[in-house]
């Protein structure tokens, strides 16, 4: 009888044990799981409105300046500044170092709107770096086989082929845009008074 007792308890621990087993094989997946994505980012980071230590918004003179000091960057002064026949905006062009090979920053009306970074396909691939954009902020707002963009209320991030990271001013873009409509309904104005002169 004892001995009959002993083994009905064996057989009770036995089946606790192996629930105790299978409770812990459902749930180490699922920790495994939580672990893997919060350390690849969660995809909740604002969309950044600069790299490194350029920021949309700066001025000509702010942005000469930082590039000078970025080891990203083979800035060599003025020469790389190239003037756009539309009034009221820059450009700024210079050669980059190890993963950039050409960066162009725009401006409108003395402020940075626009910054593309050209990566070299040599050093870094497209995959790359979209799996760490992905991972910071998320999936793409915008995805097509062209380009990959992610947005925010102030700022546009998008991956374009074949391999072009760009930051953008979101309002300065919008204000830029309608700027451009008025202009262009203003010129098709012009126009017709001066056909309707004939």
């Amino acid at each position: 009888m004892v001995s009959f007792l002993k083994n009905s308890a064996d057989k009770r621990n036995m089946t606790d044990l192996k629930k105790f087993l299978l409770l812990l094989l459902a749930i180490i997946p699922l920790y495994l799981s939580a672990q893997s994505s919060s350390s690849t980012g969660s995809g909740t980071m604002d969309i950044p409105g600069h790299f490194n230590k350029i920021y949309l918004g700066m001025t000509l003179d702010q942005v000469k300046q930082a590039l000078a000091e970025d080891s990203n960057f083979y800035y060599t002064g003025d020469p790389d500044l190239s003037i756009l026949q539309r009034p009221n905006e820059t450009l700024l062009e210079c050669s980059g170092t190890f993963y950039i090979e050409r960066a162009f920053f725009q401006f409108y009306q003395e402020k940075l709107y626009t910054i593309t970074l050209v990566l070299s396909p040599d050093d870094v691939d497209h995959f790359s770096v979209y799996t760490e954009l992905a991972g910071k902020y998320g999936d793409p707002q915008e995805l097509d086989p062209h380009k990959s963009v992610w947005s925010s209320d102030s700022y546009l991030l998008s991956l374009e082929r074949p391999l072009t990271v760009k930051y953008m001013d979101r309002k300065m873009l919008d204000g830029i845009r309608t700027s451009g409509q008025t202009k262009k309904t203003l010129q098709e104005l012009s126009r017709k008074q001066f056909l309707d002169q004939f």
